[in-house]
C-alpha cells in the first residue's frame, strides 16, 4: 500500500514540475494582416498585424526599430519602454513606441485569459519587425 501512495506522490510531483514547463513553452502569436510600401516615404513600409498573448505569457525585451502603435482588442496587456513606467491597458486603449525605444515589458496582464492587440508599424522596408534588445 505504501508503494502505491509513493507512486502517486511521484506522479503528482512530476505533474507540478511539467506544468510550468508547458506554460513557458507558450509564445505570443503574430498574425500578419497587411504590408504596404509607402511610395511618398522612400524605403519605408507599413505593417499591420495582430498579436495574441496566451494567459500569463510575456515577451523578452526587444526592439522594433519602428514607429509602433498598439491598440488592445481583447484582454489586458502590460507595456513598458525602457526608462518608462509600466502601463496596464485594456480593450480600446493604446500604446506608442518610437524607433529608438527598447520594449522592456510586453506581457499579458492576466494569468487566466488570453489577450490580443492590433499593431501598426511604420518601419524600414525589408527589415525585421522585431529583434532582441542588446
Amino acid at each position: 500500500m505504501k508503494v502505491r501512495w509513493f507512486g502517486f506522490a511521484v506522479l503528482g510531483l512530476a505533474l507540478l514540475v511539467a506544468v510550468p514547463q508547458a506554460v513557458l513553452a507558450q509564445q505570443t502569436t503574430a498574425t500578419p494582416l497587411m504590408s504596404k510600401d509607402l511610395p511618398d516615404f522612400a524605403g519605408k513600409e507599413v505593417v499591420v498585424s495582430t498579436v495574441t498573448y496566451p494567459a500569463g505569457v510575456a515577451s523578452p525585451p526587444h526592439r522594433h526599430d519602428a514607429h509602433t502603435f498598439v491598440y488592445v482588442l481583447e484582454g489586458s496587456v502590460v507595456m513598458q519602454v525602457a526608462g518608462g513606467e509600466p502601463m496596464t491597458l485594456g480593450p480600446g486603449q493604446t500604446f506608442y513606441e518610437n524607433p529608438t525605444d527598447v520594449h522592456a515589458t510586453s506581457k499579458n496582464g492576466s494569468q487566466t485569459a488570453p489577450a490580443k492587440i492590433l499593431v501598426f508599424m511604420i518601419k524600414d522596408k525589408g527589415k525585421p519587425a522585431s529583434r532582441p534588445a542588446n
